[in-house]
């Protein structure tokens, strides 16, 4: 188990980045969350499998349609207990 988080930043937040994330996530396997930060920048805690976690990180640099994204940074961290995937 991998556990990651990254921070994207562009126009990411008002363009349902958030739940394309959660989307995209439970589709992977992931769970973890997805939340708007006070900068404008969007948060995402994520942790699945080594591979799942790369394709979701991947798949950050783009995000949904109506999204721009400029910059995606991601570093490791300490286990965490999630059980699903939020938005908030």
């Amino acid at each position: 188990m991998r556990y990651m988080q990254a921070r994207v930043t562009g126009h990411v937040q008002g363009v349902g980045f958030r739940y394309a994330t959660a989307q995209r996530a439970r589709e992977l396997g992931i769970v973890g969350y997805a939340r708007n930060r006070d900068d404008g920048s969007v948060e995402v805690g994520m942790a699945g499998h080594d591979d799942d976690v790369a394709n979701l990180i991947d798949w950050l640099q783009t995000g949904p349609s109506a999204a721009r994204v400029d910059q995606v940074t991601s570093e490791e961290i300490a286990p965490q207990s999630w059980t699903d995937f939020q938005t908030g």
